[in-house]
């Protein structure tokens, strides 16, 4: 019998993050859950998931707390298979106003995080031979827009640190991706938009989780660095 597969899913919560646990554990794996308050992650077990999946406090701008998440995974599920980053923060403000406190914090939860966690994930990757690193990205990543600095310049650098890894570890069988998530994802507090936008006209974030799953499980032969996706309504 195969080994079970392992997962690492870092910014987990009750949006994305939820359906991307619930997406592994339904493929087999193993999943570590994380967020930097571990209270929000009570509600998102999946149902039946028992000993599978594991919740897991992290602040992924303090080098020890990134260390400390991959050290326990480490003793409870193993090395991962796969280490999904998916946390971010963004406060709207145009240039001339934002705090530089504040540009900082989006900043370093936006990129400075997914470069612990991505070099935590590297190591051990390199040490077995064999992995993927997957990073959530935006509309963002590809163009800055007016009052959206906050979020365009870490998710450049985020995409950037994606594409520089995906060229150093790709030759040691390591598998790393970029997705582009243009256009908003469905969740309760934006519903109310199917209404005037039409139906399937927002990211169901379920439909996204799979595509983590088929990235996660693509063969060496045909490696995606990134992929973009939108509703069938987005213009692009």
């Amino acid at each position: 019998m195969s080994k079970q597969q392992t997962a690492i899913i870092v910014g987990v919560g009750p949006g994305l993050g939820h359906s991307l646990v619930k997406a592994f554990y339904e493929a087999g794996f193993k999943v570590v859950m994380a967020a930097r308050n571990p209270e929000h992650l009570a509600g998102l077990y999946p149902d039946g998931s028992d000993g599978d999946v594991v919740a897991q406090s992290c602040d992924v701008t303090d080098p020890g707390s990134v260390a400390g998440l991959f050290e326990t995974a480490d003793e409870t599920i193993g090395t991962p298979d796969v280490v999904v980053y998916n946390a971010g923060t963004f406060v709207p403000g145009r240039v001339a106003e934002i705090k530089p406190a504040e540009f900082e914090r989006c900043w370093r939860v936006g990129c400075f995080g997914g470069f612990l966690v991505g070099q935590q994930a590297a190591r051990r990757m390199q040490a077995a031979g064999r992995g993927t690193i997957i990073f959530t990205g935006a509309t963002a990543a590809l163009r800055g827009a007016a009052g959206f600095a906050n979020l365009s310049s870490p998710k450049f650098a985020l995409r950037s640190l994606s594409q520089t890894m995906a060229r150093e570890l790709g030759p040691e069988n390591i598998h790393v991706a970029h997705v582009v998530i243009d256009g908003q994802i469905l969740s309760e507090r934006s519903a109310h938009l199917l209404k005037s936008r039409g139906p399937d006209a927002l990211l169901d974030p379920e439909h996204i989780a799979r595509n983590y799953v088929y990235l996660a499980q693509q063969p060496r032969t045909a490696w995606t660095q990134e992929l973009d996706l939108r509703p069938w309504s987005e213009r692009f």
